[in-house]
């Protein structure tokens, strides 16, 4: 399937890993000029070497939370690559636990991780979505804004947000030919389910039993690569009409209508 993302640019945050890095991956299969962003140079760099097979990426080290910094990312990608056209904010996920493990600090870095740090790139790349005439913003939530889960309490308060910034965009950009949406993925084998695995038993079998813990359907978790599917075909021409939606990519678990 042509995409149409041939000649596009692209920005992703938290490009350096897991969900992120995969997403980078297919926009570069697919054509587009890639930048991506993360806080560990080291990995970053790696991560940019490994990538540069795939088609044109560049790499910036910010902390998402850092809004100057973040700004400063969008205006130079935009200026070097003369346009901006995908924006996937990406702010990582706060740290399992129930309500009572956290005092009101720990909600506070979560809204700042979870939240506000997607809300303001996506903000500072508005102006140049606009110019360009054409734009998709993806951003990267969880299956709890549509079934919370008790051991993720700050992702349950935190991660809903996602879901009314985006709606609250819709109609706005609408007129505008710029599409938004969520991706809302469940258990999916990158750090936050990979490290709390025993690296000296067979991995395969403990994912496997991560998956029957959960409920899973499917009887697997998801690969970064099914979410970067996903996030292409959201990114691309051929998903113009498609808006203002909660992407679950979770195996079937989430049993809400």
């Amino acid at each position: 399937m042509e995409l149409g993302l041939a000649g596009k640019v692209a920005l992703v945050a938290g490009g350096s890993a897991g969900m992120g890095r995969a997403i980078a991956a297919e926009l570069l299969r697919e054509g587009a000029t890639v930048s991506i962003c993360g806080r560990d140079r080291d990995r970053l760099e790696a991560a940019r070497a490994e990538l540069s097979a795939l088609g044109k990426v560049t790499a910036t080290a910010v902390d998402v939370r850092d809004n100057a910094g973040v700004r400063d990312w969008v205006d130079r990608t935009a200026a070097d690559h003369g346009a901006l056209h995908i924006v996937v904010a990406n702010g990582g996920g706060p740290p399992a636990g129930q309500t009572g493990e956290f005092d009101l600090d720990g909600f506070r870095a979560a809204l700042e991780l979870s939240l506000l740090s997607q809300v303001g790139m996506v903000q500072a790349a508005l102006p140049q979505l606009r110019r360009a005439g054409w734009g998709r913003i993806l951003l990267i939530a969880s299956e709890t804004v549509r079934q919370p889960i008790p051991e993720y309490a700050l992702s349950n308060v935190v991660r809903p947000g996602l879901v009314g910034y985006t709606k609250s965009l819709v109609r706005e950009l609408g007129p505008s030919a710029i599409t938004v949406n969520v991706l809302a993925p469940g258990y999916t084998a990158t750090a936050p389910v990979l490290d709390g695995l025993d690296p000296s038993s067979d991995v395969d079998s403990q994912l496997a039993a991560v998956a029957i813990q959960a409920g899973i359907p499917l009887g697997r978790v998801g690969q970064p690569e099914e979410i970067a599917a996903m996030a292409a075909f959201l990114a691309s021409e051929r998903a113009g009409f498609v808006t203002g939606t909660v992407q679950l990519i979770d195996g079937g678990r989430t049993v809400g209508m």
